[in-house]
């Protein structure tokens, strides 16, 4: 391979390197492992994930009693929620891709534990069995919503036991709920409300994540528009987006999502930023052992990095050889 390692640099920064595979001498680049930060694993082929270039998952709401029967070193790496915390009647309660096992109704705001329906409780039910987040579904479209003081509960039990909280925020009000209850993540670009500047700068301040699922909008123009624009203004006012999907929602294929990286570009995340959003592990460790490989030449454009990281797969890190000199 001739390729240019400065070149290469300068379009995408400092996480890409020129490489070769040991065993079959195939040129191309490595990166660090790849991570989608919101996924289903129940409604998909997980062992797929791989050679679709995903290394790393977080899943935004399963059964909790079986993440933790996972083996700690399988792949991918998981971390997880637990079940989807929300209230009486609220989403997802009741839907048919989402058993009775993946969702906890929240009705007390008690901060003791062991109260029937009670925050404190759900909370510690998740932490027990190893959840790495917390989730809350503040869907205003499709369900009653937790009040304030019950959100504020549910927010103060998580950050007790060390975990941040993720929101899954839809209808008007939900993004400012979040933020004032002091959620630390969105599980989705708000795509339901446009958001003014003012509140974007709180978001950003409070250090808040956003995690992208633009690509979820594909057959919604108008919440595809309202996403883009979100995630634009959040992202350029020094905002930290992470790459997800929502995989398990929709029939699509399994790894990383063209898509979605298209999306994301055209929402200004590009190059080094794009990359940063797929790497990072948050909130895990990166998965030891094993990196990205991407075969061929390097893009040559930003313009080609969204395709161009769609022929990704994971290797066992042994495997490749530096070439980039």
């Amino acid at each position: 391979m001739h390729a240019d390692p400065v070149a290469l640099h300068e379009l995408l920064g400092p996480l890409p390197a020129l490489c070769r595979r040991a065993l079959t001498g195939e040129h191309g680049v490595s990166l660090p492992p790849l991570t989608d930060h919101h996924v289903h694993l129940h409604l998909i082929d997980e062992h797929a994930l791989p050679a679709g270039g995903i290394a790393g998952v977080l899943d935004l709401g399963g059964d909790p009693v079986g993440f933790a029967r996972r083996a700690a070193d399988a792949m991918p790496r998981v971390a997880y929620a637990g079940a989807f915390l929300t209230a009486p009647g609220g989403y997802p309660a009741g839907r048919a891709w989402a058993p009775a096992e993946i969702v906890r109704e929240i009705s007390d705001p008690s901060a003791h534990p062991g109260v029937p329906g009670g925050a404190a409780t759900a909370v510690d039910e998740q932490a027990s069995f190893g959840a790495s987040v917390v989730k809350v579904a503040l869907n205003a479209a499709a369900g009653p919503v937790f009040d304030a003081v019950t959100l504020d509960a549910v927010v103060a039990a998580a950050h007790g036991h060390g975990l941040p909280v993720v929101a899954h925020v839809e209808g008007d009000g939900m993004t400012r709920l979040a933020l004032e209850a002091g959620v630390d993540v969105l599980a989705h670009t708000p795509f339901t409300e446009a958001l003014d500047a003012v509140l974007i700068a709180r978001a950003v301040s409070a250090g808040q994540r956003w995690i992208s699922t633009l690509g979820i909008h594909g057959d919604e123009p108008p919440a595809a528009a309202t996403a883009t624009a979100n995630l634009a203004a959040f992202a350029a006012a020094g905002g930290r987006v992470l790459y997800g999907t929502d995989l398990g929602n929709g029939d699509r294929r399994v790894g990383v999502q063209v898509e979605e990286l298209a999306a994301l570009d055209r929402a200004g995340v590009r190059g080094e930023a794009l990359l940063n959003a797929l790497c990072d592990p948050w909130p895990a460790a990166a998965p030891a052992g094993v990196a990205t490989f991407i075969p061929g030449a390097p893009p040559r454009s930003l313009g080609d990095v969204a395709e161009w990281l769609g022929a990704a797969t994971v290797v066992p890190t042994e495997e490749l050889i530096d070439d980039d000199h």
